[in-house]
């Protein structure tokens, strides 16, 4: 059977490819970016900026009433904008904070009304191995994703009893436009991975794929690192 599947930050990298995986898989699958841009074969494209909240709740209302319930969610949506805590501004600390947690909050709280109702259905934010390994520079990239983590276990725990599961996948470095804008310090990382490469976006759309699938139906509140072994130790 078909499902409903919302997906944010979809037009490029990760995002697309997860889309690109429900798809083949024969979901309708709906996209939430700042641009316009996303894969062949989406049902519907909505252009949100996920740090607007009305925004949000329209496009998600918009889609259930197309589409019915939704019964995945994928929040992909992120920023980075780098640069050492000391100089840090404070545009720099919340732009990043805004897009990357405020938006995860507003899309799954948008969603998971369909959810309960239908008592059924999967949450999945995209984190990052950034918190667990410390990565200069990030420090607002790197609370954001943390964010992530105790946001997934609190609605984890509030969801459960609707048969709502709620994970985070926590990519490691992994071949994206915005990775490449790491320069040198992407090479640098690299010789850090135990499996010897860097992962593909492929990669986290399989694991995304088998956290909403009935095979993970008891898998709650957990954070799956896929890094190639990069947080081993940490």
């Amino acid at each position: 059977m078909s499902r409903h599947v919302i997906v944010t930050g979809a037009s490029r990298g990760i995002g697309a490819a997860i889309a690109e995986y429900f798809i083949e898989e024969g979901d309708t699958v709906v996209t939430l970016s700042r641009s316009t841009g996303a894969p062949a074969g989406c049902a519907k494209s909505f252009a949100v900026d996920v740090a607007d909240s009305a925004a949000v709740n329209q496009a998600v209302k918009a889609a259930v009433e197309e589409f019915g319930p939704v019964d995945v969610v994928v929040v992909n949506a992120g920023v980075t904008h780098d640069g050492l805590a000391l100089r840090m501004s404070d545009e720099q600390w919340r732009e990043v904070l805004s897009t990357n947690l405020d938006g995860a909050f507003y899309t799954a709280r948008a969603a998971m009304a369909s959810m309960v109702r239908a008592r059924s259905g999967s949450i999945i934010f995209i984190g990052s191995v950034s918190p667990f390994i410390g990565v200069a520079g990030q420090a607002n990239y790197a609370a954001a994703k943390a964010g992530l983590v105790g946001l997934a276990r609190s609605l984890a725990k509030e969801l459960a009893s609707r048969s709502v599961t709620v994970n985070v996948v926590a990519p490691g470095l992994i071949d994206t436009e915005m990775t490449s804008e790491l320069g040198d310090a992407k090479e640098a990382m690299a010789a850090m991975i135990p499996l010897g490469h860097v992962g593909q976006p492929s990669d986290i759309a399989g694991v995304v794929g088998f956290l909403a699938s009935n095979r993970a139906r008891y898998i709650t509140g957990a954070t799956i690192t896929v890094d190639g072994g990069l947080s081993l130790g940490h």
